[in-house]
């Protein structure tokens, strides 16, 4: 299957992450985790199915999105 790419999104109010677009169709995607979409987002990356770019545009390995992804909620 082709590999989804998601970009992490900093918070207008703060320079924290606050959600994720999918670049596919530029849904952004609340880190809420009752949101259908957080959780396939979440699922997808720790099985090597998603990329995922920091909020600069940089994309992540597969380790550190890993990593990033297990400090979600």
């Amino acid at each position: 299957g082709v590999i989804k790419m998601y970009k992490l999104n900093k918070s207008i109010y703060s320079s924290d992450i606050s959600s994720v677009t999918r670049l596919s169709d530029g849904a952004c995607i609340p880190f809420d985790t009752a949101n259908t979409d957080y959780q396939n987002f979440k699922k997808e990356i720790l099985a090597d199915e998603a990329q995922l770019e920091d909020s600069e545009g940089t994309l992540m390995t597969a380790e550190q999105a890993k990593a990033y992804v297990a400090t979600l909620p």
